[in-house]
């Protein structure tokens, strides 16, 4: 086997891995504000997007985590 291959099916179970660690770290938001909720989920929604959309750079994950809190965070006011 190619090891580009290798490492590309490495890169996306550990992305898959971080976006399902992230959902179910989510259902501790009982206690939240839906604003908070609405933050959070917007923030793992948008994390998962950027690592998608920049095949999992750090910077896009970070830079889509950021953008989806803040629109999360706007939404429910």
């Amino acid at each position: 086997m190619n090891n580009i291959y290798i490492l590309n099916i490495v890169k996306r179970y550990l992305i898959s891995a971080v976006a399902a660690t992230m959902l179910l770290g989510l259902t501790g938001c009982s206690g939240m504000s839906g604003q908070d909720k609405s933050t959070a989920i917007g923030a793992g929604a948008g994390a998962v997007g950027g690592a998608v959309l920049t095949g999992g750079s750090t910077v896009g994950t970070v830079g889509g985590a950021v953008v989806g809190g803040v629109i999360g965070h706007e939404v429910d006011k």
